[in-house]
């Protein structure tokens, strides 16, 4: 069993306010929880309405399968008009760890 997770530390365009960040945030987050099978959520910056961190963990048999589907979170949060992705951190865990 592999377990992956991944942080993504965003800048919002457009946004004045926590609840326009909420709305251009969740859609988001829905859409990848949907496309990819992934736990997704909100895990950081919560108090400012121009940053966020999303936080993806994905759990399968095979650490290449884990990583392909980091990838494509990832791919898929950054070609967002509205983000601008400052930086991409990930772990992953393996049998051994």
């Amino acid at each position: 069993m592999f377990v992956g997770a991944l942080e993504l530390d965003i800048l919002l365009g457009d946004v004045h306010s926590l609840k326009q960040k909420r709305s251009v945030v969740r859609p988001v987050l829905a859409e990848v929880r949907k496309r990819f099978a992934v736990s997704v959520a909100e895990a950081g910056h919560t108090d400012l309405h121009r940053r966020t961190l999303i936080g993806v963990a994905v759990v399968a048999e095979g650490g290449e399968h884990v990583r392909d589907v980091l990838d494509s979170c990832e791919r898929y949060v950054a070609s967002r008009p509205e983000f601008e992705l400052l930086t991409a951190r990930r772990r992953l865990l393996g049998p051994e760890d």
